[in-house]
């Protein structure tokens, strides 16, 4: 394992078209058109499902006629990107469309229950992510009892 990467999560980021995913390379991976999954494999002695997804990852996207871009996320930034799409689970994938937020699907699964989660998610309307934020007030907003 290189910098806590098992081997499989590193060749599907090299050999199975996968984009390598840091803080610094997220927004602009991001930006780019259509569906995308980023992928949150987690410390492989903790998590060893996510090696599992590693490998079935790219027959998932086969299974959907490649429907989406695949991002892995460098286990050193994990929970950071993390936070920000309210992913709390490893290994999850979480799906993302024109830079939003579109669904997540967590934990290694049975593979027609996988393929039928993942094409769900590629048919859901993106939303807000399910993040702990702040509300936002307008700075003209009055005092409310409510």
């Amino acid at each position: 394992m290189m910098n806590g990467m098992h081997p499989l999560v590193a060749r599907l980021a090299q050999s199975a078209g996968a984009s390598p995913i840091d803080l610094a390379s997220l927004d602009d991976w991001l930006a780019r058109p259509g569906d995308r999954a980023l992928f949150f494999s987690g410390d492989p002695v903790r998590f060893p499902e996510g090696v599992d997804v590693a490998v079935v990852l790219p027959e998932l996207r086969a299974a959907h006629a490649g429907a989406f871009e695949i991002g892995v996320v460098l286990r050193q930034d994990e929970d950071a990107v993390a936070r920000r799409f309210g992913a709390q689970h490893w290994p999850s994938l979480v799906f993302v469309r024109d830079g939003r937020y579109v669904a997540t699907v967590a934990g290694m699964k049975d593979w027609d229950d996988y393929v039928e989660l993942v094409g769900r998610a590629l048919a859901a309307p993106a939303t807000r992510a399910p993040t702990v934020g702040i509300p936002v007030v307008a700075a003209h907003a009055g005092p409310s009892c409510h």
